[in-house]
């Protein structure tokens, strides 16, 4: 296959100057998101310990159910049912206030006591699994909710444009440069050579990225737009045949019987709980659990409607069961969040968004180098003012979000008890490393913040694990759930030699590189005159 090498020209001007604008936003995105992977460990292991007493059997939670109401007759309005408990939902009946947010909840936890007493406590799920998964969705800018989705709209087209125009770069030399790594002095075609190697392998994952987050973002006006074209009479939101009224007298079914009926019904489904709120005089119910052979539109959980007085489930809700146009929505989702495949595949997709992350890193590196003014025998030359702004920028912006996510986890075992908003604490400590870390990346210049702030991205990191350990030996008020979210610290542990052999690379890349470049700190000798 041939292509002009005036077109090739116009696409890789394309593709850079793209990847520019859009590139340090996707390095947050992907790097946060790469985390979020693993949202439900992580919201174990950073939820403190509840003062609760252990759960009551499945088969005693009627009788909860019933002492909770009696004693706060708020609960009947909206309670929930664990089949299952974990560090994150301690209890097996938890009740449910509106919150002061919209669609927010305020969960209070209870059970009985050693004597028989009823214990109530209210639940604060961790909110630093939120941040990150926030930082994901709104590209790391910290706007409302709808200017943040405009924007990783047009950086999610951006980001598409600029992996076809990528791929239009590279089709003449494919099958030469795709699994070619040439190392030596030539630092640029190393650089180019893993951001090639990175991008043609990842292709279909990040093609799959750019169209689910051009989905998500601009969702409601794919539905307005539907609404004036194909449906004249407006999409029919929740018009779904109503559940017949229970029988006069009828009861709900205690929770161990539900529990049975929902799994003769649904072979395969793992049930976490029940959910039930009072709605015009009856009683509603959902069962949320999950099926692993299916993809689910939410990460860890589907959810379907149950009637509480027969144990009957309406199933069209949930993957494997859905219709047409449902299951072709809930792929999009799929496919987004790898919510399908297990583990297996929340570890490709974890590995697939840390190299999503240095495709960006890399990107940036290749600009840079490629408007690097060259040392002809007159001394060192001035770099231009836009490389070296670019370089700050890229080492400020990726090290401070990589140093600002691992602050605010370590700080997880410490900060509940001794402050009030926890949510708060943890985005002001994010932002704080961030900020920071770009502002000292501008004023240490790109060369030398790049292996300083590597190692504080090593240390504070290796603080997660350290925080664990802490809190497992009881030291300083940290606490620790024994066990629960350990992947956090193995994953932790096994990033801090990446980022310290980052440093020590950089580091010789200082000092072996291009004198002439914005990376190295070396001195380049005057010509000698004649």
């Amino acid at each position: 296959m041939k292509i002009r090498s005036d077109i090739v020209k116009v696409y890789k001007d394309v593709h850079i100057w793209v990847g520019i604008v859009a590139g340090l936003m996707l390095f947050v995105a992907f790097y946060g998101g790469a985390i979020t992977m693993f949202e439900k460990p992580l919201e174990r292991w950073a939820t403190p310990p509840a003062r609760l007493a252990p759960p009551v059997p499945l088969a005693r939670a009627d009788d909860l159910v019933a002492a909770t109401i009696a004693a706060h007759p708020q609960a009947a309005k909206h309670y929930l049912v664990m089949v299952e408990t974990a560090a994150d939902q301690p209890a097996r009946v938890i009740w449910r206030e509106p919150g002061a947010r919209r669609r927010e909840f305020v969960d209070h936890g209870v059970s009985f006591g050693p004597g028989g007493e009823l214990q109530t406590q209210r639940l604060a799920k961790a909110p630093v699994a939120q941040l990150i998964d926030t930082l994901h969705q709104k590209v790391g800018l910290p706007l409302p909710d709808p200017a943040a989705r405009w924007i990783m709209g047009a950086v999610s087209l951006l980001y598409a444009l600029a992996l076809v125009s990528g791929l239009i770069v590279l089709l003449p030399t494919l099958l030469k440069d795709l699994f070619a790594l040439r190392i030596g002095k030539n630092i640029k075609r190393l650089w180019l050579d893993v951001h090639n190697a990175l991008g043609i392998v990842s292709l279909p994952f990040h093609l799959v990225m750019a169209l689910t987050c051009v989905v998500f973002a601009f969702h409601d006006e794919f539905y307005d737009a539907q609404d004036k074209a194909v449906y004249p009479q407006g999409i029919q939101w929740g018009r779904e045949e109503a559940a017949p009224p229970p029988a006069p007298g009828a009861t709900p079914l205690p929770a161990q019987e539900l529990l049975r009926r929902v799994n003769e019904q649904l072979p395969g489904f793992r049930v976490f709980g029940f959910g039930f709120e009072q709605r015009d005089g009856r009683l509603e119910a959902h069962v949320t659990g999950l099926d692993t052979r299916y993809g689910t539109r939410a990460r860890t959980y589907a959810s379907t409607h149950l009637d509480p007085y027969t144990g009957q489930v309406d199933p069209h809700d949930l993957p494997g069961h859905m219709g047409g146009w449902d299951s072709a929505v809930n792929t999009f989702f799929m496919l987004h969040f790898g919510s399908y495949g297990g583990n297996t595949v929340r570890w490709m997709y974890l590995l697939l968004g840390l190299a999503g992350a240095m495709l960006f890193y890399t990107g940036n590196l290749l600009w840079i180098e490629s408007r690097r003014k060259k040392d002809r025998g007159q001394g060192a030359p001035a770099q231009t003012r836009a490389a070296r702004a670019l370089g700050a920028l890229t080492v400020g912006v990726s090290l401070g979000c990589v140093a600002g996510i691992s602050a605010t986890l370590a700080a997880t075992k410490w900060l509940p008890g001794r402050v009030g908003d926890l949510g708060a604490w943890h985005e002001g400590i994010y932002y704080a490393v961030f900020v920071a870390a770009t502002a000292w990346a501008f004023a240490r210049g790109a060369a030398r913040s790049a292996v300083e702030l590597a190692w504080l991205c090593a240390a504070l990191t290796l603080a997660i694990p350290l925080s664990s350990l802490a809190g497992a030996c009881g030291l300083g008020g940290a606490w620790n759930h024994a066990g629960a979210g350990a992947v956090i610290d193995c994953a932790a542990l096994a990033a801090v030699p990446a980022f310290a052999l980052i440093a020590l690379r950089t580091r010789r890349r200082q000092q072996r590189g291009h004198a002439d470049s914005i990376w190295s700190t070396r001195e380049v000798a005057p010509a000698a005159s004649s």
